[in-house]
């Protein structure tokens, strides 16, 4: 029997009212949603902490999305390296405090580098803020995204490879960015399977996935921009079927950019 699908959007604006944000999404019968790094709730602890009891009653999976400006790989040593481990420290102390299921973070770019240099460079900087998040007491779990850029760093062969040499970090699906880069190849069920099996091999046991999804417009196999869904051509019901396939199980973040097509996605996983 296939696992549990948690479902919600993910917040483009300030959390300023943590439980009218809550009682919002179980009206609409949501189960998750993924915060944004701004707004009351990512600068106090206390309303971060309130908001996950609230959120945990009422059976609301939460992640969190780390600045962008927060990812690992840097070429070198200096103030924006430095600046990415201070914001995913924060984004981990937050996430602790509202019993986030996962910290949402980039990659980062190839910078000229060789691919294998630039991924052994996340993985020994990932190390590096491990020892940073244990001592203060917050090392949670991480998710590295898939990338929209067919040309740089992000590939689903990449964030798995990071994933299998980092035990606190897992791939983040973003099938919006993979329908891009394939250049519109995820139209059918063993596609959609084919992506959660490469995950699943480099996850623990009972992690659930963690998926971003969205119709997308894409030009020369790049991401351009969000889309409503049903403009573009990507759906929902294969990878509902998909997701049937395996039994761990799954939280699916809508990056629609209207609450019609969060809806409508959520309608077609049957979440």
């Amino acid at each position: 029997m296939a696992a549990r699908v948690r479902y919600g959007p993910s917040l483009d604006t300030s959390v300023d009212a943590p439980a009218e944000l809550i009682d919002a999404l179980v009206a609409r019968g949501m189960t998750a949603c993924e915060l944004p790094p701004s707004g009351k709730l990512w600068n106090d602890y206390e309303t971060a902490t309130a908001f996950g009891e609230r959120a945990a009653a009422a059976g609301v999976s939460v992640s969190l999305h780390a600045p962008i400006a927060g990812f690992m790989g840097h070429a070198e040593p200096g103030r924006k390296l430095n600046m990415a481990f201070g914001m995913l420290d924060h984004s981990a102390g937050i996430a602790k405090a509202a019993g986030c299921e996962v910290v949402v973070f980039h990659p980062g770019f190839l910078l000229g580098r060789p691919r294998q240099d630039a991924l052994d460079a996340v993985v020994e900087q990932l190390g590096e803020l491990r020892e940073r998040l244990e001592r203060k007491d917050r090392l949670v779990p991480f998710g590295v995204e898939v990338m929209g850029r067919v040309r740089d760093l992000g590939s689903l062969e990449d964030v798995c490879a990071i994933a299998a040499r980092v035990d606190f970090v897992q791939p983040v699906l973003d099938f919006a960015h993979m329908h891009a880069t394939s250049d519109g190849a995820f139209l059918d069920v063993d596609t959609f399977a084919a992506a959660l099996e490469q995950a699943d091999a480099v996850m623990t046991a009972g992690q659930p996935f963690h998926i971003h999804f969205s119709d997308i417009q894409y030009a020369n196999r790049n991401e351009t921009k969000h889309l409503p869904y049903g403009d573009g051509t990507l759906r929902a019901e294969p990878l509902r079927e998909a997701l049937a396939r395996f039994e761990r199980p799954a939280t699916v973040i809508s990056e629609s950019p209207d609450p019609a097509s969060t809806d409508a996605i959520k309608a077609a996983l049957g979440a």
